[in-house]
């Protein structure tokens, strides 16, 4: 038995990194010139083979399999009720490689859906979600009203995957439906189908007995353009008793940039007891950038336990552009974590005042010694915003102890802009043997403007539940 489940498992991953290879040649230039200078075209992926490599492997390798069927990591990453459950995530892909499948191939993973076997379904689905609406989601909504429920919560699956705007009505009568993955997934597929009609059954939805049907109807709420829900989003934000569901109504909240919620938002950042509700609301205030949230995420900077949340709430502060932030800020360069001193530090370069130059605090520049590589890089390129004459000395001295080409890079940016333009300087930087030094010296002897585009040390984004 073990070692024909091993048979299996190399059998799922020799199919699936195949279609892997596919979906990832779709995006890659280079892979499409060689397409386009040759005669020969890739296979097709063998429908029938993977479905029969699938059956009976386990859910890690299968979830790292269904994972090579591109998405672009776009909006399937918070699927509330896949097959396989946590065991599956979607990576990067490129959709277009495995489009317009043979209608047989269709027609069988169709049939797949009503597999006992989890990852048969798993696979099923996802490859039926890349194909034309005008193929599937006919017998997409025919299985909402199967007698078993596991066909119903992926059919509803594959609907969200396909988005076809006929399947509003048939998805909004199973949020009714007795089974929680099934209200689930349907909440998540009106979500991305993005119809109006579905606003106020979903926001029915927010007192469901079940918190991953309640998570599901708050994320999708949040999709829609529309601030209508937003008194029902701060009740979840500030009455569930269930942290993940809080959590995607604060993510909902900013994602709509709702100004009038900042009161509650700072409100519920200061009191909140679970940390992952407390880094995404920060998140929201940010997004909102409504100033009156400034006092609540100086606190959490200065205050908070949680590393995530104090670094969030630097990059909120930078977002809302508050220069009442500045002392906040600056006594965050001496955080214990480096992402906490990284993003004050690029905070306090965007807060920068383009039109004068500024003074550079001196916290900021001692980070140039700073043991993260990641922390220097950001320093240096805030040094270089704010254009502290006097820094000039600590911005040279950082250069001639760094091994890092990028902080490097970003150091002869600072010196640049900050008034170290002297021959001597310029004849010392263009020797270098480091040629992303040359390069920045370069661009410093076209100007000021040549810099740009430059690549901003952006902190991590937070763009989905």
């Amino acid at each position: 038995m073990g070692a024909m489940n091993g048979v299996n498992m190399l059998r799922v991953l020799g199919v699936l990194t195949t279609a892997a290879l596919m979906a990832n040649a779709g995006r890659d230039p280079s892979a499409a010139a060689a397409r386009s200078a040759s005669s020969e075209t890739v296979a097709a992926i063998d429908v029938t083979a993977l479905l029969a490599a699938a059956r009976g492997a386990p859910p890690l390798i299968c979830g790292l399999a269904a994972q090579s069927i591109g998405n672009g990591n776009w909006g399937w990453s918070d699927m509330p009720a896949s097959p396989l459950g946590a065991s599956a995530r979607p990576l990067d892909g490129d959709r277009r490689a495995i489009q317009n499948l043979p209608d047989a191939d269709v027609t069988r993973l169709l049939d797949a859906l009503s597999s006992d076997d989890a990852c048969v379904r798993e696979m099923s689905v996802r490859l039926v979600g890349h194909q034309d609406e005008s193929r599937v989601a006919a017998p997409l909504i025919s299985k909402l009203t199967a007698p078993d429920a596991s066909l119903r919560m992926v059919a509803a699956l594959g609907l969200g995957l396909v988005e076809p705007q006929r399947a509003v009505d048939p998805l909004i009568g199973t949020l009714r439906d007795a089974t929680a993955e099934v209200r689930a997934n349907s909440a998540w597929a009106l979500g991305r189908i993005e119809n109006g009609r579905a606003l106020a059954p979903l926001t029915g939805m927010f007192r469901d007995a079940s918190p991953l049907v309640r998570e599901a109807a708050v994320s999708a709420v949040g999709r829609f353009e529309s601030t209508s829900a937003v008194a029902s989003l701060l009740r979840v934000l500030q009455e569930d008793q269930v942290a993940s569901v809080r959590r995607v109504a604060a993510w909902a909240l900013g994602h709509l940039e709702s100004r009038e919620s900042a009161q509650a938002l700072a409100s519920v950042l200061a009191k909140e007891s679970d940390p992952r509700v407390r880094e995404m609301t920060a998140w929201a205030l940010g997004q909102i950038e409504q100033r009156s949230g400034s006092a609540a995420l100086q606190h959490a900077l200065r205050e908070d336990a949680d590393d995530g949340v104090r670094e969030t709430a630097a990059w909120a502060l930078a977002q809302m552009e508050d220069r009442t932030a500045l002392d906040a800020l600056t006594a965050a360069l001496g955080d214990r974590s480096s992402r906490v001193r990284g993003t004050a530090a690029w905070a306090i370069g965007q807060l920068a005042d383009d039109d004068s130059r500024g003074k550079a605090p001196a916290a900021l520049t001692r980070l140039l010694k700073d043991d993260s590589e990641d922390v220097r890089r950001k320093a240096a390129w805030a040094l270089g915003n704010v254009a502290d004459v006097s820094a000039v000395p600590a911005i040279r001295d950082a250069m001639r102890v760094e091994q890092s080409s990028d902080v490097r890079k970003a150091l002869v940016r600072a010196l640049t802009k900050s008034g170290g333009r002297s021959e001597a300087v310029f004849t010392e930087l263009l020797s270098s043997s480091d040629p992303k030094v040359r390069e920045a010296a370069v661009r410093g002897l076209a100007g000021q403007n040549a810099f740009n585009p430059w690549p901003w040390p952006w902190p991590r984004p937070r763009p989905f539940p």
